[in-house]
């Protein structure tokens, strides 16, 4: 890996942290949609502290983007400027949707903003997800406006991201949600958001294993880098990771269950890059769209700099929320069972560390293909290991069903 490929390394994890945790975010807003106001009521408590911090990581990806790799950045957003349009129309109606129901009066009002809200969850990610299959299937040339304003993102594989990116959404807010209902003894809300994803995550499974199918006859060279090497290796990780996650749903290991359904979702995110490097788009390689050293060296220092403060900042945050300091009422648990106990902590945090290690190591110093491999799964696993190492010492002492 090369200084070129740092910037594209830092736009894998944004995006990676926008689709687990801002996924879910679109997710619980879609849940109230369906089901009993207590449901509904569940759904829209569990954003609140989070649901504009999630958005971060989009801004994040968009900035390093635009300063890393500015050409490519121009052709993206005027050939796609319409889903891109699309996606920032629905966060502006679901942030307004979700600040407005708290000022309801009735029951009609609730649930009129309730369903602007959902529907506005459920058009973001598919926008995104559309534009995203645009550009994997080589459908954004180099240039200002160079590709079709319509077809760009209105294509079979553009069809299958955005719908994949709502079904992940659905499912990980449901394995969410499920694990914020132990945390809350909450049995009725357990059993129903536990059934909700099982289903959604068996048809997330179907959707991304079937859409090969699509990708094969639509983009062939993503399909291609699907099915070798580093891709193929993030391919066997979402499944792997997804087949984890209905099981521990099915034993009601929320927690580890949180984990592993981030991890099925960001090698999906991972997956995707992978498979187009080092094309960045048709006749554009990452080398040749990156802007000078001297950015690019910018770029890398101030996101290190930045990092000092966003991430134990979000970490902290998020700590919180798992530990139930957002919540009005925290009755008491209806079973309890052992909690995790206290030495799983550091040795979690001290696996990621060496997960993080190994991965960045192996990708920036070895110019190799089996350390890119090896690299990627050493980051998956900091990558679990991390969020597991977060979620088991916010529920130290929680109540498992």
């Amino acid at each position: 890996m090369h200084l070129v490929d740092v910037p594209l390394l830092l736009i894998l994890a944004g995006l990676s942290a926008y689709a687990v945790l801002g996924g879910a975010d679109f997710g619980a807003g879609m849940w109230q949609l369906v089901g009993g106001p207590r449901l509904r009521e569940h759904a829209h408590h569990s954003m609140g502290p989070v649901w504009e911090a999630n958005h971060v990581w989009l801004i994040f990806v968009l900035v390093v983007c635009w300063t890393a790799y500015p050409r490519a950045f121009g052709s993206i957003m005027s050939t796609l400027a319409v889903p891109f349009f699309i996606a920032g129309i629905g966060i502006v109606l679901r942030g307004t949707a979700y600040a407005l129901r708290s000022g309801t009066v009735s029951l009609r009002e609730q649930r009129t903003v309730e369903i602007v809200l959902a529907c506005s969850s459920i058009l973001t990610p598919f926008a995104l997800g559309a534009a995203i299959g645009g550009i994997a299937s080589g459908r954004v040339p180099v240039g200002n406006a160079g590709g079709d304003l319509a077809s760009s993102w209105l294509n079979p594989t553009s069809a299958l991201t955005g719908g994949l990116a709502v079904v992940t959404a659905v499912y990980l807010a449901a394995v969410y949600l499920a694990a914020d209902g132990v945390r809350l003894g909450d049995a009725e809300l357990v059993r129903a958001y536990r059934l909700r994803a099982l289903v959604s995550g068996l048809v997330a499974g179907a959707v991304a294993l079937g859409g090969l199918l699509v990708v094969r006859s639509d983009a062939r060279p993503i399909w291609d880098g699907l099915t070798s090497g580093s891709g193929l290796a993030a391919v066997i990780v979402s499944a792997v990771a997804g087949t984890a996650t209905l099981l521990a749903i099915l034993q009601g290991r929320f927690q580890l269950a949180r984990g592993t359904a981030a991890l099925a979702v960001a090698a999906i995110a991972v997956g995707w890059v992978l498979a187009q490097r080092p094309v960045f788009l048709p006749g554009l390689t990452i080398e040749e769209a990156a802007a000078g050293r001297s950015t690019l060296w910018a770029i890398i220092v101030t996101v290190a700099i930045g990092a000092v403060v966003l991430v134990p900042s979000l970490f902290f945050l998020f700590r919180l929320v798992l530990r139930g300091r957002f919540d009005a009422d925290e009755p008491e648990p209806e079973t309890v069972a052992a909690a995790t106990p206290a030495q799983a902590r550091p040795n979690l945090l001290l696996v990621a560390g060496a997960c993080l290690a190994v991965g960045a190591g192996l990708m920036l110093v070895v110019d190799a293909r089996w350390a890119l491999i090896v690299g990627v799964v050493g980051l998956f696993g900091f990558l679990v290991t991390g969020f597991l190492a977060v979620a088991t010492s916010a529920a130290e002492g929680e109540p498992q069903e």
